[in-house]
């Protein structure tokens, strides 16, 4: 009832009467929302008796959460969003640019390598438990699908408000899609132990944290962040990190056995570091300025990538007791690189600083898988599924240092009249380099702070017995949320042995 009043006495003299009946429809749907899920949810727990047949049964849950979330959002992006001057027709021809002047043919390059790396290269990176392909690629194409669409909205508020309107385009595009690697990163974090409407109710609340975290950091602190180290990849680790904290399950074990690959489902996961791999360099570089911005984001990004691979490779041979690679390691700490050199790649990072960041990236992540993550889930009680601590956390915060030095040290000498483009701040005289340093160290507290606060709040959230969430003894399960072939479903242990036996022998031939 509070909300509803807050939403009849806004008064913005830029809204008319058509956008708050949306929004009052908007919020009415909502709270709606809350009364039948919450209904359906008491009626099912009453109707069956067992854990698996009630607590799991999406058949209301996850039709009711999407159907109501989307009609949400085409309610608000009717009130609220409109194509900017690069797409609308009108607008355009009205200019006198020439078509081939459009951001588009600058920009939609890079945001296909960016749509490429959230749908298809986190997707498959994490299809690596052996009975859980489904749910990776499946909840992660459903998260983001939401994601991005909310994501347009909540950025939209802070970055992107024309007149009372929400201007969208090619640009707007590639920053949903970077909110939303956030929310896949946390996603990592709590793989398998989440039902489908906890993970899209995590998506809301991670999507608007970020949006928030993004506005103080960029706008109100003043940091520069291109390749996200600490907008993207610190808050979604770290965000994860504090929710799989709160949802920490203490008889885990009795799912233990599923909680590891085989053969197929390790090389299944390797097509999605391949990928992102490829695509990191885009990734970093897709929203920097065109020219040298742009070029020199993703030529650093390349040499740190490819120092962090080889990194990767002989840290994980040599904390092996016998010397053999650990694919754990190869799937994910040779992606470190891109991560610890988003929020430097645009700045005078030099190809060879670039290769150092790399490689440190490599060896900080390997020993973090190999050392670090059984201590997080056996002292703090974190049981990060995918270890996006490894890959996403340190590395982005060996990013944001890595940033805040190479700010500290900017001259004139060394940027030129680019320096406007990277520290427009510096080049005008309002601070001096050291002061930009500063900001970015700051930027990384902020996020920090905002990431384990917000993902702390949300765990609770997720806590409550409504969302179906998987219980101890069956979770890293794809049958309990998806049909599978019988043969599956009722042989899965057979079908495992015999498929490694297989492979095993036409290696050994």
């Amino acid at each position: 009832m509070e909300t509803l009043m807050l939403i009849t006495n806004f008064n913005n003299r830029r809204c008319d009467l058509e956008l708050k009946s949306c929004l009052l429809t908007a919020v009415t749907c909502a709270h709606w929302f809350c009364l039948v899920f919450c209904e359906s949810s008491l009626s099912a727990r009453s109707a069956e008796g067992t854990m698996r047949g009630t607590s799991t049964n999406m058949r209301l849950k996850l039709p009711i959460t999407c159907f109501i979330l989307e009609i949400i959002l085409i309610i608000l992006f009717c009130a609220l969003v409109e194509y900017d001057k690069e797409t609308d027709a009108k607008q355009w021809h009205n200019s006198s640019d020439h078509n081939y002047q459009n951001e588009f043919y600058y920009r939609y390059p890079s945001f296909q390598d960016v749509h490429v790396m959230i749908f298809i290269g986190f997707g498959f990176l994490m299809t690596f438990l052996q009975r859980y392909g489904f749910s990776s690629v499946g909840f992660n194409f459903l998260i983001a699908a939401f994601a991005l669409q909310w994501a347009t909205l909540m950025q939209g508020f802070f970055h992107g408000m024309h007149g009372g309107r929400i201007h969208v385009g090619v640009e707007s595009m590639i920053n949903a899609d970077f909110c939303t690697g956030a929310v896949l990163i946390s996603f990592g974090a709590v793989l398998g132990k989440t039902s489908p409407v906890q993970l899209l109710i995590m998506a809301m609340f991670e999507v608007t944290l970020f949006a928030v975290n993004e506005f103080v950091v960029l706008s109100v602190v003043g940091a520069k962040d291109a390749g996200g180290s600490m907008t993207i990849h610190t808050f979604g680790a770290y965000f994860g990190l504090m929710v799989t904290r709160i949802l920490y399950r203490p008889n885990l074990d009795k799912s233990k056995h599923k909680n590891s690959s085989v053969y197929h489902s390790d090389l299944f996961a390797m097509i999605g570091t391949l990928y992102l791999w490829m695509f990191w360099p885009s990734f970093n570089s897709a929203i920097t300025a065109h020219g040298d911005d742009q070029h020199r984001t993703a030529l650093n990004t390349y040499y740190s990538l490819a120092a962090c691979t080889l990194a990767t490779y002989g840290l994980s041979s040599l904390t092996a007791h016998d010397g053999k690679l650990d694919m754990v390691h190869i799937q994910n700490a040779a992606l470190a690189g891109g991560v610890a050199a988003g929020t430097a790649g645009e700045m005078m990072l030099t190809p060879f600083g670039s290769m150092i960041v790399g490689f440190l990236a490599g060896v900080i992540s390997v020993l973090g898988y190999k050392y670090l993550s059984p201590i997080l889930e056996d002292k703090l009680k974190i049981q990060d599924t995918c270890g996006v601590h490894n890959l996403h956390g340190m590395p982005g915060v060996l990013g944001a240092i890595v940033g805040a030095v190479t700010a500290a040290l900017a001259s004139v000498d060394t940027y030129g009249s680019g320096m406007e483009d990277v520290f427009p701040d510096v080049a005008s005289g309002e601070i001096q380099a050291f002061s930009q340093g500063v900001r970015q160290i700051i930027a990384l507290a902020v996020t920090l702070g905002i990431a384990l606060v917000g993902g702390l709040i949300v765990g609770f959230i997720l806590k409550l017995p409504i969302f179906g969430a998987p219980p101890d003894t069956i979770c890293y399960e794809d049958s309990i949320y998806w049909e599978v072939p019988e043969e599956e479903e009722g042989h899965g242990n057979q079908l495992t042995a015999v498929r490694v036996s297989e492979e095993t022998k036409k290696l050994n031939a």
